[in-house]
Parts: structure tokens; C-alpha cells; sequence
């Protein structure tokens, strides 16, 4: 008796990817740390997954960007912002943006959080790597920058935006 399946073989030239947060390149951005756990290399491109180490303050400007992006909250609570509406969201919570949606977060409380962030399809990490700036550990602050290194990380980012899909939003 024959079968037919609509899966595909399995692809043996892919592995099994075993993260480990601790010993992963950390990179300091918009008063967070970012851990990349899998890269779009590590998923063919499917999404990536990253560890955010919030700090109170911390959380980029409003932006949206023509892929989907989920947020499950592990530790502390943000603020979220989608197309105007505020919400708090706590640990133990998931929200998950779609693309093209105007949003932000940010901590507004007095204690880090910490969020695991899929972006689909993958590439927002690279984004993070060119743009961000190398700390030593998975909860290290990122360096306080003057006004003049600050506009430079501002127009960094606003150089590579298009390249990586994303659109700074002014603040509302």
C-alpha cells in the first residue's frame, strides 16, 4: 500500500540548535540587552527568537516594520502601545503585533523585564547585531551615551531601517 504526504522530506542539512543564553553574543540598544537565541541561519529563515533584558525606561521609540512580532512577558511587566491603544502586559502575558502595525514598549515600572520576542520572518536580529552595541552579559546595561554618540546611533538605525523593513514613527 502506497502513501503519499504533502510534508516534505526531512532536510538532513539542518541540526538541532542547542542555545545557551549565557555564552551568546549580547548587544546593548535602546536601553535593553538582546540575547539572539536563533538566527533566521538557525531557523532557514522562519523567525528568529530573542532574549530582551528591559530596564526600567528602556524600550525602542514607536516604529512598525512588515513582519510579525510577539512578546511573551517571563519576568516584570511593559507597556505596549499598538496604534495608539496602551496596555500593560505582565509576566506570564503574550501580545504578538502584526506587520505593518504602528506600536512600541516600554518599561514603565521600576524593576527589569525580561521578554522572549519571535520575529517572523527572521532578519530583525541582524538589524540588532549592525546597529547595537556589544555588553558582556545577558543583563549588562547598555553604556549611557552622550547626545552626540546618541544621534549617531539615531542615524545609524535610520540608515539601515529600509534595508531591514522597519520605519521609525515620530513620537505621538
Amino acid at each position: 500500500m502506497s502513501t503519499s504526504s504533502s510534508i516534505p522530506p526531512d532536510d538532513l542539512s539542518r541540526k538541532l540548535v542547542l542555545a545557551d543564553a549565557e555564552t551568546l553574543p549580547h548587544i546593548g540598544l535602546a536601553g535593553n540587552t538582546y540575547t539572539t537565541l536563533l538566527t533566521g541561519k538557525d531557523t532557514a529563515g522562519q523567525y528568529c527568537l530573542i532574549d530582551m533584558h528591559v530596564l526600567p525606561g528602556g524600550g525602542p521609540p514607536p516604529h512598525r516594520h512588515d513582519f510579525e512580532e510577539t512578546f511573551l512577558v517571563q519576568e516584570g511587566e511593559i507597556e505596549a502601545t499598538f496604534r495608539g491603544e496602551t496596555s500593560t502586559v505582565r509576566a506570564g502575558q503574550t501580545i504578538h503585533i502584526p506587520a505593518n502595525a504602528p506600536h512600541r514598549f516600554r518599561n514603565a515600572s521600576d524593576k527589569p523585564a525580561r521578554l522572549l520576542c519571535i520575529c517572523s520572518p527572521a532578519m530583525q536580529e541582524e538589524f540588532f547585531a549592525e546597529v547595537g552595541i556589544p555588553v558582556a552579559t545577558r543583563t549588562t546595561p547598555p553604556p549611557k551615551l552622550d547626545e552626540a554618540a546618541q544621534a549617531g546611533l539615531k542615524a545609524k538605525s535610520e540608515a539601515l531601517a529600509a534595508k531591514y523593513r522597519t520605519e521609525f514613527l515620530p513620537p505621538a
